[in-house]
């Protein structure tokens, strides 16, 4: 297993819960999804995707996390470390909201802790993969201290790579 620390599941800001999945999240998860506009995953999709997530916590240490508003108490998406096309020791940050919940700062929000619990675990490095069209991804990133590394291209187009030192 690594050296490093266990990201804490539970995050709290000023107006955002970030906490560890819960099988009730599976009907959000998939309206979150249907957003997408591929259609709408299956509930036994979405409820094994959430139990993966769960297993794959367990395993590496780090999380992706649902994210809900403190006040209204609403799912409005996610936001979290994975390993996505990176390692366990420099994982990528990964986030997804709700249409109707952008643009009012809560991934900013949500990334700015998650970036904190990884710097907790000792981690000296993070990576984050967006599409080119991704214009608002890049501002969040940009206000949390990542940079461009470089491009590359998969079936569904360009993707930049952004890396963040932590300190």
């Amino acid at each position: 297993m690594s050296t490093y620390g266990t990201m804490p599941f539970h995050l709290e800001t000023e107006r955002l819960i970030l906490r560890p999945w819960a099988e009730s999240d599976a009907s959000e998860l998939r309206a979150l999804h249907s957003e997408r506009g591929n259609g709408t995953p299956s509930g036994e999709y979405t409820r094994t995707l959430i139990a993966k997530q769960l297993t794959a916590t367990a395993t590496t240490g780090i999380a992706l996390l649902p994210i809900q508003r403190r006040d209204e108490g609403d799912f409005i998406g996610y936001c979290g470390l994975i390993i996505g096309r990176s390692t366990v020791e420099e994982p990528e940050i990964a986030y997804e909201l709700f249409q109707r919940a952008q643009g009012h700062g809560y991934a900013t929000e949500a990334a700015g802790a998650v970036l904190d619990a990884a710097m907790a675990t000792g981690r000296n490095r993070l990576w984050a993969t967006v599409r080119a069209w991704n214009t608002p991804s890049f501002r969040v990133l940009e206000k949390i201290g990542f940079e461009r590394d470089h491009v590359s291209t998969d079936d569904s187009g360009e993707l930049v790579w952004l890396t963040r030192s932590l300190p």
